[in-house]
């Protein structure tokens, strides 16, 4: 008998705005994976450029949920996270992790605190030091160049390269976790991932050409794709190459409809390419 791989993602939905669950759960879902998803908050439009948005902070039912799940023996074979909106989700988020971590399974922490330099709104020192505690507890973490700097309390360095990479990884390793990635490293024309792991003292990177526009939920779509490929089985530099020649396909899809998609890219267009991606070996 062949039993499907199974994720669960922990982050919140916007009802409209590409980004976070709107995100994983297709994407998880087209690499050929079971996603189960926990909602963190529902928003009618992610926060990237909307005003006047509707919040509703589920933090009561996670608990709720963790215990109907546990009750049924559900098991995965990673649990992924996103977004979390405050102190107090992180600690129940870190609970669950407890409850459903196993020597079969592993975590992926996207620690989202912020982009360009700037913490999200409503996030404070207090929300990254709880963040980094839950980074101790995964196997991968994925911060971009703002979230590295909070976590390791470091100037924020827009143009990080390979080198300047490698000593951040370093020292996110430090954290706990035993992969750390890094997004937004450049090298010369081209815009990509770093990685280390901390267990065999390896760096790895993956490079495309970089396109000088910003779109809103590429960091989720690149964190699903490598929880996707790692669940999968791929190692670590497949990981990487696929998340990062996926998010340029994403990007390359949404230069013509740039008047329109501001919120978002058009990864639904790239999800053929990402299939054939998962099943090449």
């Amino acid at each position: 008998m062949v039993f499907m791989k199974k994720v669960v993602t922990i982050q919140d939905i916007s009802c409209f705005g590409k980004c976070s669950l709107t995100v994983a759960l297709p994407i998880i879902s087209a690499m050929g994976i079971e996603t189960a998803v926990i909602p963190t908050a529902v928003l009618s439009t992610h926060t990237g450029g909307f005003t006047g948005y509707t919040f509703h902070d589920l933090s009561g039912d996670i608990k709720d949920i963790s215990k109907h799940w546990q009750s049924l023996g559900l098991t995965f074979d990673a649990i992924y996270t996103g977004y979390l909106g405050s102190v107090d989700q992180v600690q129940i988020v870190s609970d669950f992790f407890d409850s459903f971590s196993s020597d079969d399974n592993f975590i992926v922490v996207d620690p989202v605190l912020g982009d360009s330099g700037h913490l999200y709104a409503g996030f404070t020192e207090e929300f990254v030091g709880e963040m980094r505690k839950l980074c101790e507890k995964a196997d991968y973490i994925l911060p971009n160049m703002t979230e590295a700097s909070f976590l390791l309390g470091i100037p924020y360095n827009d143009k990080c390269d390979e080198n300047s990479a490698k000593e951040i990884l370093r020292g996110l390793a430090e954290l706990g976790c035993k992969v750390p990635v890094l997004t937004g490293v450049r090298s010369g024309g081209l815009h990509g991932a770093a990685a280390y792991d901390s267990e065999s003292d390896e760096f790895y990177v993956s490079f495309g050409k970089h396109i000088e526009r910003q779109l809103h939920g590429t960091g989720d779509i690149f964190a699903s794709v490598f929880t996707g490929a790692v669940t999968l089985g791929k190692n670590i530099q497949q990981a990487l190459d696929m998340s990062v020649k996926y998010i340029s396909d994403c990007i390359n899809a949404t230069m013509p409809c740039l008047d329109e998609m501001w919120y978002g890219s058009c990864f639904e267009l790239c999800l053929g390419k990402l299939i054939e991606y998962s099943s090449n070996s």
